[in-house]
């Protein structure tokens, strides 16, 4: 019984999709934004004419801007951890330059490991 419920229904969904497929497609807007309506637009402006199908791309852009320009929507999240600008970096201050050095000058005199390798062991090595 539930299949002919189910049956039925989905005919009458099926009957009523073809024939509001024969109905014709609403007509454009009379008169489609400019530029200068872009200019008059404000936080609370309804937006979606903008962006509709036939509007010019500037227009459309322009729209999107003065929409976007809103602090609203300039609103850092918790994720801006990385926004830093790497390319440009601080110059390393001398006195951690001096120990940066000093730290290479210690490594640089300690032997290497071939060195190492042939030397006898130290004298107070327990075996």
């Amino acid at each position: 019984m539930d299949a002919e419920h189910f049956f039925s229904r989905w005919s009458a969904r099926k009957a009523e999709a073809r024939t509001s497929e024969t109905l014709p497609a609403p007509a454009p807007p009379a008169s489609l934004p400019t530029l200068d309506d872009v200019a008059t637009l404000t936080a609370e402006s309804d937006f979606a004419p903008f962006l509709a199908r036939g509007v010019d791309r500037q227009v459309q852009h322009g729209a999107l801007k003065k929409l976007f320009a809103d602090p609203r929507f300039n609103v850092m999240d918790g994720l801006d951890t990385y926004v830093e600008d790497f390319n440009t970096f601080d110059p390393i201050p001398p006195a951690m330059l001096a120990l940066l050095n000093h730290g290479r000058q210690l490594l640089e005199s300690l032997p290497d490991d071939e060195q190492l390798a042939g030397a006898p062991p130290p004298d107070d090595a327990t075996i």
